[in-house]
């Protein structure tokens, strides 16, 4: 009597088992990639608690709200930098932009101690518009890649910056209290420049979600070609993108001022790394068409978080760029990794169609 094999079949490739393994495995690679912000979520709760556990007092009131105030600026700096990497490029001169901003707007005060906190605002919204409109010009019009125009701005507006302050620097004297609020101030116990930073953040991740333009940075990042020929204005909406991310930096500027009460023509230099850092953290693509508001303020929190936990416990301060460097190199790995799982899982999936 001939038995038959248990084995499967060398046609069939492996068994049902081991079929059934890969695609739980794609599964949870596909829903993980679906759920970046969960997992950033996760890593924070782990960094607070093993941060608390070892030095009890890192939970404390002070600590959360300094957390709170830093994390308010370079999360709005992320927001911005996010609608520019969505379509493939990318804003280096923020920094120079909220600098210029901060010391502008201390100028104003110094000419004009009385002036209404919303006037100034708006002053450092319409400086970093004008910033973010000669970026536009160059990118959108000029057709100069992102990279290369934003960090000729850079040194452009920082040496106008230099030029402008001449060594000199603006002291929190020279603010109004009803300025200085906006820092120092607190409504049910959170900052009030935090509030700002959350319902500025709200808005921009509701614009992008559920509006048309919104919709459209992503698609110019998944596909610019396909975006033109789908009737997308490419070179106006990357002028917008540039536009949004110079306002918002100049709005950071005016809440710098805010926050820290002296500037001079080094404020904010650098933090253009740190924002760029947040945001691919926070699961933001660098190629383009990937990431959201939620996933970059997540991104911004994490190194928020390092930053301050580093400071308690007595960790050079020196570690905390090669930490941000190891981090970027972990989430453009993991989103490497994801993206050919998901990929690979498509292919079955077309191939079993």
């Amino acid at each position: 009597m001939m038995r038959h094999s248990t084995s499967p079949h060398p046609l069939h490739g492996d068994g049902p088992n081991a079929q059934r393994q890969r695609r739980n495995a794609g599964a949870w690679a596909e829903a993980l990639a679906r759920s970046r912000e969960t997992t950033l979520f996760v890593v924070l709760l782990l960094i607070v608690g093993g941060t608390a556990l070892a030095r009890p007092q890192f939970l404390n009131l002070q600590n959360l709200r300094d957390v709170l105030l830093n994390v308010s600026i370079v999360s709005l700096l992320t927001a911005g930098m996010t609608i520019v990497i969505l379509m493939r490029h990318i804003d280096l001169s923020i920094g120079s932009t909220v600098g210029i901003s901060a010391y502008g707007v201390g100028s104003l005060y110094v000419a004009f101690p009385h002036m209404p906190v919303l006037v100034a605002l708006v002053a450092g919204l319409a400086i970093g518009i004008v910033a973010g409109a000669i970026n536009a010009l160059l990118v959108a019009v000029g057709r100069v890649p992102s990279l290369v125009a934003t960090l000729s701005t850079l040194y452009i507006f920082r040496g106008a910056d230099y030029a402008w302050v001449h060594g000199g620097q603006i002291n929190a004297t020279s603010l109004p209290d009803a300025y200085s609020r906006l820092a120092t101030g607190s409504v049910l116990g959170i900052p009030v420049l935090a509030l700002i930073a959350l319902v500025l953040l709200a808005g921009l991740s509701v614009y992008l979600k559920q509006f048309r333009p919104g919709r459209e940075y992503y698609a110019i990042g998944s596909n610019p070609e396909a975006a033109r020929l789908a009737g997308i204005n490419v070179e106006r909406r990357v002028a917008t993108g540039f536009l949004i991310s110079g306002a918002i930096a100049g709005l950071a500027g005016a809440l710098w001022l805010a926050r820290f009460g002296t500037v001079d023509a080094s404020t904010a230099k650098g933090i253009e790394l740190q924002v760029v850092a947040a945001a691919v953290v926070g699961s933001v693509a660098i190629t383009g068409g990937v990431g959201t508001i939620l996933g970059a303020t997540l991104g911004a929190l994490v190194l928020g978080v390092i930053s301050i936990a580093l400071v308690v416990l007595h960790v050079s301060p020196f570690w905390e760029q090669a930490i941000q460097g190891a981090l970027i190199v972990a989430a453009i790995a993991a989103d490497t990794l994801l993206a050919r799982s998901v990929a690979k899982r498509m292919m079955r999936k077309r191939d079993h169609g």
